[in-house]
């Protein structure tokens, strides 16, 4: 491991540890009938916490506030758990296996699944806009939290995630050309990792430049389309047990990937090109004049490098 692999990896842990305490902290361990169990098991016990990560090393670059952006990162995993609970359910994907365990709905019945993504959801903004009495408020004026909220609102619905998802869900069967993929994608997995960065530098004490957001925008479009190409490689190279998900489901289902669309090599080549885009852009934020870009980059490189 070369001493700026050690140097991140030893910022991700210490990242990752942040987000996970800072998760047990505010979601709730009791709830009405064991609500509160279930939001936690859709939220613990797993997953990358990519999104996270994205919204602390864009706070990181900006030299931004960091109490504000561990709010930030955790709203927007769980948005993304809250996504995971619903896309599983028999209406929508109709999936068994998630993070290597079994889904929500499977270990406690579709309508907790359903309730657990309702509250998740209302969760993540109320995290977003602490009680006035809060020390955590001093770090986050209104106008940031309204800001935050307004990013993430946009992401997750109907021209971000939810949208994305009802594109995905009309195309069982259909052929689609390689925008209208990349259409569907920008939204349906894009958008959650493009608010990350945004929420990210929000969390900025000063106004960025133009040439800088501009910068960040571009990494975190770049990077948003490649996690999904590389999802679909990984669905036909991997097995479950590695993915800690059903593998070949989007095969078997019929839905259109880019593996269907170009091909196994044309994809890996695609998600190649487009962590190049994703890199240059740190490149342009770093002239900007904004230099703490080491994490973003690693974080980049992981995303198209994974096996899992």
């Amino acid at each position: 491991m070369s001493a700026e692999q050690g140097g991140f990896a030893a910022w991700q842990a210490a990242q990752l540890a942040r987000v996970e305490r800072a998760l047990d902290e505010w979601m709730p361990a009791q709830a009405p009938a064991g609500l509160g169990e279930v939001m936690r098991y859709a939220v613990q016990g797993g997953g990358k916490r990519l999104r996270p990560l994205l919204a602390l090393a864009a706070c990181e670059a900006v030299e931004g506030a960091p109490q504000a952006a561990l709010r930030a990162a955790c709203a927007v995993e769980l948005i993304h758990a809250y996504s995971l609970v619903h896309d599983d359910m028999p209406c929508m994907d109709n999936d068994v296996l998630r993070r290597g365990k079994p889904t929500v709905h499977v270990q406690f019945g579709q309508a907790q699944a359903l309730l657990a993504g309702d509250a998740l959801q209302a969760l993540a903004f109320e995290i977003l806009t602490p009680e006035p009495s809060a020390a955590a408020s001093a770090d986050m004026p209104a106008a940031m939290q309204a800001a935050l909220c307004r990013l993430l609102a946009r992401a997750a619905g109907a021209d971000g995630m939810a949208g994305g998802q009802a594109i995905d869900l009309a195309s069982v069967g259909l052929p689609l050309t390689e925008p209208e993929l990349r259409a569907m994608h920008r939204r349906k997995t894009g958008a959650l990792l493009l608010a990350s960065v945004r929420m990210g530098a929000a969390c900025a004490a000063h106004p960025l430049p133009a040439a800088a957001l501009q910068a960040l925008d571009a990494y975190g479009q770049a990077l948003g389309l490649a996690f999904q190409v590389v999802d679909d490689v990984l669905d036909v190279t991997a097995d479950s047990a590695l993915l800690g998900k059903t593998a070949g489901k989007d095969a078997a289902a019929g839905k259109p990937t880019y593996v269907s669309l170009l091909g196994l090599e044309a994809a890996r080549q695609l998600a190649a090109d487009l962590l190049a885009q994703a890199e240059n852009a740190l490149n342009a934020l770093q002239a900007s004049g904004l230099a703490h870009t080491q994490p973003l980059h690693a974080l980049a490189r992981q995303v198209v490098q994974r096996q899992h």
